[in-house]
């Protein structure tokens, strides 16, 4: 099977910086998009990142200019630069990536665990 691992969350004071990792593993031959989402409580999860296989870009409003996402393909690896981190960018941060096809022919869409970002001081 195909497992998402995320890394790097953490609580940091307002203005501070994290980076997210998020590695794919298994029998996978080929994956597409992929990207963050972030669930903060009470709230719904949200995009907050995407990025194609070519490296095309997308970013919600919110995040523009302070968060950056990249991906080293040769690793199945997604990352999340968060600069000027703010108190509402709290949240559970989830890894996702999209039309995961693998070694028996499935094709499918994967979720990593999450991990917690906390920015307060």
């Amino acid at each position: 099977q195909v497992q998402l691992v995320e890394s790097g969350g953490g609580l940091v004071q307002p203005g501070g910086s994290l980076r997210l990792s998020c590695a794919a593993s298994g029998l996978i031959v080929s994956l597409n998009d992929m990207g963050w989402y972030r669930q903060a409580p009470g709230k719904e999860r949200e995009l907050v990142a995407t990025v194609t296989s070519g490296g095309n870009t997308n970013y919600a409003d919110s995040v523009k200019g302070r968060f950056t996402i990249s991906r080293d393909n040769a690793k199945d690896t997604v990352y999340l630069q968060m600069n000027s981190l703010k108190p509402e960018d709290t949240a559970v941060y989830y890894c996702n990536a999209k039309d995961v096809r693998t070694l028996r022919g499935s094709i499918d869409d994967y979720w990593g665990q999450g991990t917690q970002v906390t920015v307060s001081s």
